[in-house]
């Protein structure tokens, strides 16, 4: 070992040159640049040096050290707490909705709202079926005073048959936060928007806090929420389609033009649609036929209720920027 008149050698540590103590231990070296040796690696000349006998091995004038430890490829965020949602002055911790239409049984039913975790459920208003006024009703499977329910007006294709289904929902069970959607045609069950903004127009100066089914488009929303609307609901794509989301601009502009809640209503078919929904910003998400029409509804009313979780997350962290070319995930700079 060549020793310098100071007593120190010269060798070099990851490409950089050091002068050291001679006599120098590698575990003790490790430990003056401020490591632990437990938790690196040590190359000593382009040989491994096993960590159990770092504290044998004594470095040498001129000798080439590469110490390495593991490093993760991105920040680390703080933990996201828990988050609600806020409608005309009622939160609710889940943000997904279910329907209570097309399952096979209300125990079905009942079962699916369960595992989705919903606490809002919209329901239809019909008439009480007065030949058998004993017969099974929802609301014994689906307690109103522990899960919401939000009456609305399914079916409806003018604002005046709207207007009296509401009512009589009020009536009813003294609901004034309703569903509101007015309907164009049969085909396409998409909204007749000039019918739907009088019904919102006349129902909120009657007291009523309506959440509005709508068309993707950011200007309708916009007059909407003018005439009261409580919840912007447009349509990912047409109703019970199970097509996804089909214009994510348009709806991602809804949200960041709204000031009242925006939930997509309408066209999701399987998880990833509720995720692609939270994740451009919605508040929540309304589904029925993607739950009720699966192989197994209860099982796919979890898997909604994940995507929705996720997808808020998702949302809440930021995703990454698009690059059009890679970019490592380890960061190249120290580099054996």
């Amino acid at each position: 070992m060549d020793q310098h008149v100071d007593g120190t050698i010269s060798l070099t540590v990851n490409g950089e040159h050091r002068r050291v103590r001679a006599g120098l231990s590698l575990a003790e070296l490790a430990q003056e640049l401020g490591l632990v040796p437990e938790k690196v690696a040590v190359e000593r000349n382009l040989e491994v040096v096993p960590r159990s006998t770092l504290t044998d091995v004594r470095v040498a004038d001129g000798d080439a050290i590469e110490i390495v430890h593991f490093v993760g490829g991105g920040d680390h965020a703080a933990p996201i707490a828990e988050d609600g949602w806020t409608v005309a002055g009622h939160h609710f911790r889940s943000r997904l909705i279910v329907g209570t239409g097309k399952y096979k049984d209300f125990a079905e039913n009942a079962a699916a709202v369960e595992a989705s975790g919903a606490e809002i459920v919209t329901v239809a208003v019909r008439r009480v079926n007065v030949s058998d006024p004993k017969a099974p009703m929802l609301t014994d499977f689906i307690d109103p005073k522990k899960i919401t329910y939000l009456p609305n007006t399914a079916g409806c294709f003018t604002a005046e048959d709207a207007i009296r289904t509401l009512r009589l929902a009020r009536e009813a069970g003294g609901w004034e936060l309703v569903k509101l959607e007015v309907l164009g045609e049969a085909k396409t069950l998409y909204p007749d928007m000039v019918e739907t903004l009088r019904a919102t127009e006349i129902l909120a100066k009657e007291g009523f806090k309506p959440m509005v089914y709508c068309v993707d488009d950011p200007i309708a929303a916009k007059r909407l929420e003018d005439a009261g609307a409580v919840a912007i609901m447009p349509l990912g794509a047409p109703i019970g389609s199970g097509l996804g989301i089909q214009n994510r601009v348009t709806i991602r502009l809804i949200v960041e033009g709204a000031k009242v809640p925006v939930l997509v209503d309408a066209g999701v078919g399987t998880a990833s649609d509720a995720a692609v929904a939270m994740e451009l910003g919605c508040d929540g998400v309304l589904m029925n036929t993607a739950i009720a029409e699966a192989r197994d509804p209860v099982r796919m009313a979890r898997a909604m209720r994940h995507a929705v979780e996720a997808g808020r997350l998702a949302y809440l962290a930021g995703r990454m920027g698009q690059r059009r070319y890679a970019d490592p995930s380890s960061p190249l700079a120290g580099l054996i």
